[in-house]
């Protein structure tokens, strides 16, 4: 795409868009409808921001996702800090558990280290942030709909995370909490669950 294809360029930008607001999983036939665009122009401009890895391509091939570039923008700005109420609650936590207790946001399909644990140092911020499958808050972001995720962590061995989801009134995500904790401590969650639980709903009506 050449810079003096301007149009090609306000739709591309378009379709980036589209796909931030409507989210992971996201299919070409639905940018399509919601932009009011010919499919094979929708199907042309997604392969090519793909390409360009603004996009990905999920796994399973149900849909697109925003890809390593636009989270490497993203990340290059710098968050801003939670709300005094919002550190109250999480230090809160972090008092009652022998865990690191990690807070992120999720807009526009990128995640957003809101409010990492200073004591129990996140393992890589960076790749946590542009790569959704390497950590659990990261699996939040691929499963919406997930009532939680526990996974070991693939880059620092014996490390394990739990992650919960914080939803708005509407029932969208929009943020995450979670516990980094020991792989014996996450293959019995229940007890971690409850509090991150807890916890979550003391900060829904803060963060939503």
């Amino acid at each position: 795409m050449r810079a003096r294809q301007p149009k090609a360029i306000q739709h591309a930008l378009h379709v980036l868009e589209e796909v931030a607001r409507l989210g992971p999983g996201v299919t070409a036939q639905q940018v399509s409808t919601s932009l009011g665009m010919p499919r094979a122009t929708a199907y042309r401009l997604l392969n090519l921001l793909v390409q360009e890895e603004y996009l990905v391509r999920l796994p399973d091939l149900s849909g697109f996702a925003l890809g390593s570039k636009v989270t490497q923008l993203a990340t290059l700005v710098p968050t801003a800090p939670p709300p005094r109420a919002v550190r109250q609650v999480v230090d809160d936590l972090r008092g009652r558990v022998r865990a690191g207790v990690h807070l992120v946001r999720y807009d526009g399909g990128i995640l957003q280290i809101v409010d990492a644990d200073p004591d129990f140092a996140l393992s890589d911020e960076v790749r946590i942030s542009r790569d959704p499958h390497v950590s659990a808050l990261g699996g939040l972001l691929l499963d919406a709909s997930a009532a939680f995720v526990s996974m070991s962590s693939p880059i620092v061995p014996g490390r394990a995370c739990l992650a919960v989801p914080i939803r708005d009134d509407r029932g969208a995500l929009v943020a995450g909490i979670a516990l980094a904790t020991t792989p014996a401590r996450a293959a019995s969650p229940e007890p971690l669950l409850a509090v991150l639980r807890e916890t979550a709903s003391r900060l829904e009506p803060l963060l939503a």
